[in-house]
């Protein structure tokens, strides 16, 4: 490896082995595996990994629990395989003990085993496992001895191995094996605790989906009945999740599952039911003292518990093959009162829902999971008493001054979520009267919270108005309610808010009441018995001078919804409008901001010429009468707001995205006019010598000279000169086109991520 490399190596393997460092181009890694392929094709690999320790160090990050990328994960076990192909190498790595070293070594024996048992095509392999190769009974002998273990680091790795393989593989060899091992993994049931407990659910479910076994033969629903009865609730849940996934599962399996996946809930309506009577969920289940055992000695169990039962029931609710009957009135009774023991207003009459209420008092983990929850359950109908009951506990939540703001932020999307189910007449998406009243106790909570002095609250609030707004903006009931409010006068001030984030939620929050009709111009303090200044002039002063992306990213998609939806601020002058909101975006630093232009000058350009014509060649096109005005006129429009030249010059962008957009632009305009003859532009001129001159000098760097006025002839003569097509293909290429080479790919990576100066590679 070239000295140059192997001191930008180390930067570039702590760039990948951060989850905060997402890696622009995808196709860099690509490049940089067939980069490595050939280093080890040339030389010594174990060489390489003594000389560059930052690799192996890679590797042997890459599976800790973090939130890297799939890509980066990918391009890591790949890395793993091009260095263990080479004996030393494999040797090297073997002195390593982590889970990614046993991980790959038992894929490594699966494929092993795969292979062995393909056999040659005109004579398939013998389902008698005596008759096996040799290989495949030495690794099933291993897999057999390490079951038998008392070591449960063997038990885990043997157990993953297979899980594996009846995943990967579907022949009939694996009914076989599954014979052969079955009574090995039925004893681990006998064992208490049962050991490696994961990974025996993950083994059961891999054998359930495989296509390749007979179930009813294997007895494997039987071991399915048996492991959901051995299991601890904790461990029982993933796999009562999982064989309520199958597709075919005996009803009896079924049940039982479900009655597990209950439990935690049940034994929380029975702790803190005020009376006696069935809870509904103890119809089918029962609380049992195992159940009530993990959830009260314990906090940290109580919680981690009821979480994983809310999400698996989340997961489980939109599912076709879910049981039906579902129980939907005693599940939301059971979230309802998981909330109200969390914000303490339960008052459960027993000991144990006493101890219960001292553990998930205040506990924001199992409010942000039951909030969930309760928004998921708005799927479905329920009770009517239960249904005042949710919006009365999601208005306590979003009044109470002691709410976390992502449980705020939960309570308002779970808020939205029953608004929008609360309809009841066919085909009416209005509120009806019951939801029309909690929204005038709501309004006063969210001028409240769009008050906060917790920016995430405030944004969470405008974020909420958004969505109501743009769902029920046109409905007198709800018109009415809020502009009897201060949340449109507080929403406007939020334009100015010290957090960014806030700013931008505020502009998409007013653009949405203005589409609506729903921003009444107010005096303000400085100027009483006045106006105050526009929406649009307030909108582009943000676009203009704010110092941030994000409000400039939502003034922009705010104007293109605007001109798209003839806006009434718009359709008065839109040309004036569509040029100022250009020029401003075309000087913005934000590669987003001008995208958004691009986004809006093809709006515009749609709306100018028309929507683009259906490609089906067989689609029946009726005749089409002649344009009343010729394409020159027709094209006067693009050239009066300097379209063309916010698109020329987006086109030679330093930002890949917004030079594709702007090639993607320009190549539907000229598909646009190449059928029309009504314009014989002159395709040599000197007005077009000297466009193309100065589109030569921006593509060179070069762009300080405007190009001034410019004529419909012009802009077509130059459009069909110029080879779109190329230009689109070269920057579809990877960012090292320019100088293929490796310090070149490893620079560009570098400077993706902001590691080098903008001068030290080639990128873009």
């Amino acid at each position: 490896m070239d000295p140059e490399c192997s001191q930008l190596l180390p930067a570039l393997c702590a760039v990948l082995a951060d989850p905060r460092q997402p890696m622009a181009d995808d196709t860099c890694l690509e490049k940089l595996l067939d980069w490595f392929k050939t280093i080890t094709e040339a030389g010594s690999s174990l060489l390489l990994l003594q000389e560059n320790p930052c690799l192996v160090e890679l590797l042997c990050h890459v599976l800790k629990p973090q939130d890297l990328s799939s890509r980066v994960l990918s391009f890591s076990l790949r890395l793993t395989g091009v260095f263990a192909a080479q004996e030393d190498c494999f040797q090297y790595l073997q002195g390593d003990s982590s889970l990614f070293v046993a991980s790959a070594a038992g894929q490594l024996l699966v494929h092993i085993l795969s292979l062995s048992m393909r056999g040659p095509a005109e004579r398939p392999p013998s389902l008698q496992a005596d008759d096996w190769p040799a290989c495949a009974q030495k690794i099933v002998g291993h897999i057999e001895e390490s079951l038998r273990s008392t070591a449960a680091p063997q038990i885990t790795q043997a157990l993953n191995v297979l899980t594996t393989t009846f995943g990967h593989c579907h022949d009939p060899w694996t009914q076989v094996l599954w014979v052969r091992l079955h009574p090995l993994v039925a004893a681990l049931l006998e064992k208490d605790p049962v050991p490696a407990a994961h990974s025996l659910v993950d083994l059961l479910l891999s054998v359930a989906r495989s296509p390749g076994l007979s179930s009813s033969s294997c007895g494997l629903w039987e071991m399915l009945a048996q492991t959901l009865s051995h299991l601890s609730p904790t461990q029982a849940g993933l796999l009562a999740l999982g064989i309520l996934k199958l597709q075919n599962c005996p009803q009896a399996l079924r049940a039982q599952a479900f009655a597990v996946l209950l439990q935690p809930l049940a034994c929380v309506l029975k702790a803190t039911a005020q009376g006696p009577g069935p809870s509904g969920l103890l119809d089918s289940t029962s609380a049992d003292s195992v159940t009530a055992d993990i959830l009260l000695p314990s906090k940290a169990a109580c919680v981690g518990l009821l979480c994983r039962t809310l999400a698996h029931l989340e997961l489980l609710l939109p599912l076709p093959q879910r049981p039906c009957p579902w129980p939907q009135a005693p599940l939301l009774g059971a979230a309802v009162t998981l909330l109200q023991l969390c914000g303490g207003s339960g008052s459960p009459a027993s000991d144990e829902g006493r101890q219960l209420c001292a553990l998930l008092l205040g506990c924001v983990r199992v409010q942000r999971a039951a909030l969930d929850f309760l928004g998921t359950l708005s799927q479905e109908t329920g009770p009517p008493e239960l249904v005042t009951q949710v919006f009365a506990v999601l208005l306590e939540y979003l009044r109470n001054p002691d709410s976390s703001p992502t449980v705020l932020k939960k309570a308002f999307q779970a808020t939205f979520r029953w608004l929008l189910s609360s309809p009841r007449t066919p085909g009416c998406s209005d509120l009806d009267s019951h939801a029309l009243l909690f929204l005038r106790e709501l309004l006063p909570v969210l001028q409240k919270r769009l008050c906060s002095p917790c920016w995430e609250v405030r944004d969470s609030g405008l974020e909420f108005l958004t969505q109501m707004t743009r769902r029920w903006g046109g409905q007198a009931g709800f018109r009415h309610a809020l502009l009897a409010s201060e949340v449109p006068r507080l929403t406007e001030q939020l334009l100015r808010d010290p957090e960014s984030y806030v700013r931008a939620s505020a502009v998409t929050a007013m653009g949405q009441l203005s589409s609506q009709g729903l921003c009444v111009p107010a005096a303000s303090p400085e100027h009483p018995g006045g106006q105050q200044k526009s929406l649009l002039g307030e909108l582009l002063h943000i676009l203009s001078t704010d110092s941030e992306g994000f409000p400039r990213r939502a003034v922009m998609q705010v104007f293109t919804q605007w001109l798209r939806d003839s806006h009434a601020d718009v359709v008065g002058d839109t040309e004036q409008f569509v040029a100022g909101v250009l020029q401003v975006a075309g000087q913005d630093l934000d590669w987003e901001v001008r995208a958004q232009g691009l986004e809006l000058a093809l709006v515009f350009l749609e709306q100018t010429l028309g929507p683009p014509r259906s490609h089906c060649p067989y689609a029946v096109t009726p005749p089409v009468a002649a344009p009343a005005s010729p394409l020159t006129q027709a094209l006067q429009p693009l050239c009066r707001v300097r379209l063309f030249e916010f698109a020329f010059r987006a086109l030679f962008d330093c930002d890949r995205p917004v030079a594709q957009k702007s090639c993607d632009l320009l190549l539907l305009l000229r598909a646009k006019t190449a059928s029309s003859s009504s314009l014989q532009e002159p395709r040599s001129s000197p007005d077009v010598a000297s466009v193309e001159a100065a589109l030569q000098r921006w593509r060179a760097g070069d762009q300080a000279q405007p190009l001034g006025d410019l004529e419909p002839e012009v802009v077509l003569a130059v459009l069909r000169s110029m080879d779109l097509e190329g230009l689109r293909g070269a920057l579809a290429e990877s960012s090292d086109h320019v100088e293929k080479s490796p310090q070149s790919l490893l620079q560009d990576m570098l400077a993706t991520v902001g590691i080098l100066g903008e001068n030290e590679a080639d990128c873009y």
